[in-house]
């Protein structure tokens, strides 16, 4: 079952990558996972709707949330900023950007490493080589899932990023910085709520906000 729910998302993921469309790997592997369960039960039974249900309704609110924190930042830091030329404001924000993507990174591997931890435990639980009981999770598992995380995105799905950076909007230091902190927001507040959403619908969400704060018609 869950070979069949990782090869799922894996094929998914390769084809959204090479087409350049910025699609969840999170909501492919919550669908593989459940695809693989509903072909092995051969029904819903085992479907545990207070948490699979969950994630379907923030398939809809994530990005929401994303937009609207993104559109308000940008809008915060236009206030801010308004007795400053957009160059000046522009030099203040090529650091920040910095910042901005450090912290929209830390929001990424807090959600999105989780659920495939989450998947390696539910194998060693099937194998009897851990409990339900968090305790039980080796740390290896933990460190390989986040190293395999940074590393692929040290790596870059350079389609993708191009559609994301040029294609939704066009970015500057100071929208680019809302985008990034604005999706870092709302990463942190569903990864403290516990709750798997799509990094990438919530960033582009964030996008479109910012570009939106802007000018509707830049979107």
């Amino acid at each position: 079952v869950i070979f069949g729910a990782l090869m799922g998302a894996l094929a998914w993921n390769i084809i959204t990558w090479f087409y350049g469309i910025p699609s969840s790997s999170s909501h492919a592997l919550v669908g593989g996972l459940v695809g693989a369960t509903l072909a092995k039960a051969g029904g819903v039974a085992p479907i545990v709707w207070s948490g699979f249900g969950k994630i379907l309704i923030f398939i809809v609110i994530s990005p929401m949330v994303g937009f609207f924190i993104g559109g308000m930042l940008m809008v915060l830091v236009a206030w801010v900023f308004r007795n400053k030329t957009p160059h000046q404001a522009n030099t203040w924000f090529r650091s920040g950007q910095l910042l901005a993507a450090a912290a929209y990174s830390v929001g990424h591997g807090g959600n999105d490493a989780q659920k495939t931890i989450g998947i390696i435990w539910l194998l060693l639980i099937t194998a009897g080589a851990a409990s339900t009981d968090v305790a039980t999770l080796p740390m290896w598992v933990v460190y390989a899932c986040y190293g395999a995380i940074a590393w692929g995105t040290y790596l870059g799905g350079w389609r993708i990023v191009k559609t994301m950076g040029t294609k939704i909007t066009k970015l500057s230091s100071v929208s680019g910085s809302c985008a990034s902190m604005g999706g870092a927001m709302s990463l942190g507040l569903a990864t403290l709520g516990g709750i798997p959403v799509s990094t990438t619908h919530t960033i582009t969400g964030a996008i479109v906000g910012v570009g939106t704060a802007q000018d509707v018609n830049a979107v």
